[in-house]
């Protein structure tokens, strides 16, 4: 194998780099795939308790990867978020803050199927006769014109090597890069729940002390429930009969879908937040989970990882045109100038919101309440965040904002 990139990992952000490169005019053999498990593909096509949200950066991504028009069919709009600050025992959860899309055609997100998504990535890149390595990587020695990667049965020398293999990133690992970070004690119990009232593409979030409670939008009767619980309490919740996980999920909805008629696909979902001291070593790249891991209330977790791919496949091929190196150190360090202070910024954001919300004391819900207010009656701030949510910034990469690399 020749190839002159080498991405470890075959998930969404992984495949994603390799066609966002293949895309913009280098050649399959160029860029290799590398991970044990890709020749197998167990994700569903099926409905999937993990749902994602996509922002209108990342459905322009998959766009210009002609990945959207096999999404679209089975996406779901959101058009507008509730959000409230209650104690469980609540009854009524007025709404403390709200906003929705400016306009019809450009919803905040769009809600998608996990394996849906991973599959339609997969396969792209397999018909694009990117090659796909099933091995482990043992190993890596950079050297002055390439990096000496060794695998299980076969060593390569790429000249870039991207880490897109999770938050237990082994490259990451290897390459001596420092993790920091810390369990929240949290568990994201997630599934699909059937419910008797429309949901109109409302999102619901409701902050509750033990962790946020949220029904994201699917089709008309059905809606993604994201349940952020106290991990000793979530484990109780899974060992439940339906019928009693049932009135638990009723509690923290609290009327906003109707009546909640069924549930099921269930996972769960251990919850961490961490981010790695550089984005990069000597010619390695690192990307979305490798990178930073954030918490899920503000369902940007992939999202950033999509700008990751979308950012380094843009110096990549930006590089490699002008006849440079593609592991160049100056390629590494514009990237994480590029890529580590929004992913330090949404870490920060989504850690001060779980610590803030998930907190029953008297004189703090006071104040936070009195400041969801204030946003909630301030043009300019609901602006700000509605823009939040639907991924827009001046700061974009090309892929992004729809634009050919």
């Amino acid at each position: 194998m020749t190839a002159s990139i080498v991405i470890s990992g075959f998930g969404p952000a992984g495949a994603a780099t390799a066609l966002a490169l293949y895309r913009a005019g280098l050649t399959a053999s160029d860029i290799a795939i590398v991970d044990p498990l890709s020749a197998q593909d167990a994700a569903s096509k099926g409905p999937d308790s993990r749902i994602l949200a996509l922002n209108a950066g990342s459905r322009r991504l998959l766009e210009m990867l002609d990945i959207w028009p096999l999404l679209a069919p089975h996406a779901h709009p959101m058009r507008s978020i509730a959000i409230s600050d209650t104690g469980l025992d609540e009854i009524v959860r007025p709404s403390s803050l709200g906003f929705e899309t400016e306009t019809d055609d450009q919803p905040l997100a769009h809600l998608v199927p996990l394996g849906l998504l991973q599959s339609a990535l997969r396969d792209a890149a397999r018909a694009a006769g990117i090659p796909l390595i099933a091995e482990h990587v043992l190993g890596f020695s950079p050297q002055p014109d390439a990096i000496s990667l060794r695998c299980s049965r076969n060593q390569y020398r790429p000249s870039l090597l991207v880490a897109a293999d999770g938050a237990r990133s082994a490259i990451r690992r290897m390459a001596g890069i420092p993790f920091h970070g810390w369990a929240y004690g949290q568990t994201a119990i997630t599934a699909i729940v059937e419910h008797s009232a429309p949901h109109h593409g409302e999102a619901v979030q409701h902050f509750l002390p033990s962790g946020p409670f949220a029904l994201l939008p699917l089709d008309e009767n059905r809606s993604s429930m994201v349940w952020s619980e106290r991990t000793d309490i979530a484990k109780r919740m899974l060992e439940l009969s339906v019928p009693a996980l049932i009135e638990e999920v009723v509690r923290r909805a609290a009327g906003w879908r109707g009546e909640i008629k069924g549930i099921g696909q269930v996972s769960s979902h251990p919850l961490s937040l961490g981010i790695a001291r550089r984005f990069f070593a000597d010619r390695v790249a690192l990307v979305a989970d490798a990178a930073h891991v954030v918490h899920p209330l503000a369902g940007q977790g992939l999202n950033l990882g999509f700008a990751d791919a979308a950012t380094l496949a843009e110096l990549v091929v930006e590089h490699v045109r002008l006849g440079l190196d593609p592991g160049d150190p100056t390629l590494l360090e514009t990237y994480q100038a590029r890529r580590r202070p929004p992913a330090v910024a949404m870490a920060g954001l989504t850690e001060g919101l779980n610590r803030l919300f998930s907190n029953d004391f008297g004189p703090v819900r006071l104040v936070r309440d009195i400041g969801l207010g204030l946003v909630n009656r301030s043009d300019r701030l609901r602006s700000l965040l509605r823009k939040q949510a639907a991924g827009r910034d001046t700061g974009e990469p090309k892929l992004f904002r729809g634009e050919a690399i």
